[in-house]
């Protein structure tokens, strides 16, 4: 029996006047899969998370999560999901503990301090209960906003950019949280231009280039794919073939310095 499709996209296109950001994209997401959703700047992935999100209407196309129409009945779709973007937005006046307090209220999760509790745990913000944003640091503060976000427990979750103010200990333990999600049932969209992370953690590759799905699949699927025509290829190798005008070989990387090393 095959997993449940939780997010559908289907002919999703964004203009803004004349513009095209998003052009005819469809896709589906299952239950338990990440999609890591790449493409260079400009190419069209915040748009489209931001579509798949209800924050911002699509031209056309539609969008349904866990079965409801994102557009005719946004309160069922939304409930069940949760977006995180890359600049954590907090209240200045409200404690770490007072802002899953406010979540649960605006999401109607009843008896939510033990789940509350144990994401503090989980992020590493049960010694900062009591401290207002401005005692925070960037990484925190991070943690924070996914913490309130997962406290009614979403299923379908889009990150872009999650690794973003994340220190090595961070990085890691956010990795673990993915995938620990997406193990229990959860759908995932990643948006990243960090490929090595990416490729660690995704299931499924959808490749973005001027608004347009430029390839798609899982990612065994397009190594093999890749492999066969071009040889052994990393997912940073596929992305410059698949991304640039006459599918050259990728350039060199640039010289990697300690502080853009992996931790180990």
């Amino acid at each position: 029996m095959g997993r449940i499709t939780m997010i559908h996209v289907e002919g999703l296109t964004k203009l803004f006047g004349d513009f095209v950001a998003v052009n005819d994209l469809s896709f589906s997401v299952r239950a338990g899969e990440v999609l890591g959703l790449v493409g260079p700047n400009g190419a069209g992935k915040t748009t489209t998370l931001r579509c798949l999100a209800g924050i911002i209407p699509p031209t056309r196309g539609t969008v349904h999560i866990c079965g409801s129409d994102l557009a005719r009945d946004p309160i069922a779709a939304k409930r069940q999901l949760a977006f995180f973007n890359d600049e954590p937005r907090l209240f200045d006046y409200l404690t770490v503990e007072q802002h899953l307090a406010f979540t649960a209220r605006i999401y109607q999760v009843e008896h939510y301090r033990p789940l509350a509790d144990q994401l503090l745990l989980e992020f590493e913000l049960t010694e900062k209960r009591n401290a207002l944003p401005g005692e925070l640091s960037r990484g925190m503060k991070q943690k924070l906003v996914i913490a309130c976000g997962l406290l009614h427990s979403p299923t379908v979750i889009y990150f872009d950019e999650p690794l973003t103010g994340l220190d090595p200990l961070g990085i890691r333990r956010m990795k673990d949280s993915i995938l620990n999600r997406a193990r229990a049932g959860a759908a995932m969209i990643i948006s990243s231009h960090l490929l090595h992370l990416v490729q660690e953690i995704c299931t499924h590759i959808l490749i973005l280039k001027n608004g347009r799905k430029v390839i798609g699949g899982t990612l065994e699927e397009i190594t093999r794919k890749f492999s066969e025509l071009h040889g052994d290829a990393s997912l940073e190798e596929i992305f410059f073939r698949a991304t640039s005008e006459s599918g050259a070989p990728a350039p060199p990387p640039p010289p990697v310095s300690i502080e853009d090393q992996e931790p180990l």
